[in-house]
């Protein structure tokens, strides 16, 4: 699949592409709750001797925490840190349990959605397992509730669940609800950015690129590229591959940052090895043009095999050039080459 994610021309017409909905995955949000002991003070006396400090007061009992507020701060986590939490107390254990029920119907809603663990693809199954996950409070099981409710076309049943797990803090639920906005007819631009914002600041690489795609060409916000970049790079440094790309074009290019030819290839090498198919492309014909042929031929046959058919009009340029034993040594490495891991 050709990656479109950079602004078009005046001529192309719009190239804005929204993120897939059907590749969301989940982002986990973590509560750290922190208790402070009150300091004790000593009074100090010329003639006397400091009297003994009072007892500490006490810190708090996680225990009496409200079940309600904990099952809100909780509804985002997965099954390991549900696990951990309900380890604190049997409260706190009696108060997770319907979100550890959770867990369980949204691995069988998995299941049914992508037909693993030996049962049949079901999408009426699935839907029906993250419905009653989500139902006992997790934002996991919403957010792919929602994911299937968009599939079939009902975008209101979505949007509902998206701003459920949003409202809770989930930083998916938060990114889907924005996307929802910005797709919408007619779409909302201001709810859109305020959603993908929160989702952003929370550290969700997706939203963060998304941001960064509105900024730089300014379809539903006027355009920043400053601010662009700066979205740009955050979601590249947090691993999403797209945005490597992107931040590798805008480093060539000069576009709201200081040109840097070192940082562009850098930044393309690196998507290239996280599996960019036109990152590949580019950075194979930046090895055939320093004469590395044999590295310039496996990227090139990377991206030839992710779609792009103009990789493969160079290789055979560049085949031409080497003997049949370089050529079997190239395309023996594209055939073991792994991608990296990126967040997707």
């Amino acid at each position: 699949m050709k990656q479109r994610t950079w602004p078009p021309g005046p001529s192309e017409g719009s190239r804005f592409t929204s993120l897939s909905f059907s590749k969301l995955h989940d982002k986990e949000k973590r509560s750290r709750f922190s208790i402070r002991a009150a300091t004790t003070t000593k009074s100090i006396s010329k003639s006397s001797s400091s009297s003994p400090p009072p007892p500490p007061h006490d810190a708090g009992d996680f225990s009496m925490l409200p079940f309600d507020i904990l099952t809100k701060i909780a509804a985002p986590l997965s099954l390991p840190n549900l696990q951990a939490a309900s380890s604190v107390c049997r409260s706190w254990r009696d108060a997770l349990q319907p979100l550890r029920e959770s867990m369980l119907l949204l691995r069988w809603g998995k299941r049914f959605k992508h037909g693993r663990g030996g049962v049949k693809a079901n999408l009426d199954k699935a839907l029906d397992s993250f419905l009653k996950g989500a139902a006992r409070g997790s934002t996991l099981a919403m957010v792919d509730a929602g994911l299937v409710y968009w599939e079939k076309g009902e975008k209101e049943k979505a949007v509902g669940l998206y701003r459920r797990a949003a409202e809770l803090g989930d930083a998916v639920g938060q990114c889907n609800l924005g996307i929802s906005y910005l797709q919408g007819q007619p779409s909302d631009p201001k709810e859109a950015m305020k959603w993908l914002k929160q989702s952003a600041e929370n550290g969700y690489v997706r939203a963060q690129y998304q941001i960064a795609l509105c900024l730089h060409q300014g379809r539903v916000v006027q355009t920043n590229l400053l601010e662009a970049t700066k979205w740009y790079l955050k979601a590249a440094e947090g691993g999403y591959v797209r945005a490597m790309y992107n931040i590798s074009l805008c480093y060539s290019a000069g576009e709201g940052l200081p040109q840097n030819r070192k940082l562009a290839r850098r930044w393309m090498k690196r998507a290239a090895d996280h599996g960019h198919s036109k990152a590949q492309f580019e950075h194979g014909l930046a090895l055939f043009s320093e004469g590395a042929l044999l590295k310039a031929v496996m990227y090139l046959e990377l991206a030839e095999r992710g779609g792009e058919t103009g990789a493969g009009h160079v290789k055979e340029v560049i085949h031409q050039q080497l003997s049949a034993t370089s050529r079997d040594h190239a395309i023996n490495q594209a055939n073991n080459w792994r991608a990296l891991p990126a967040t997707r």
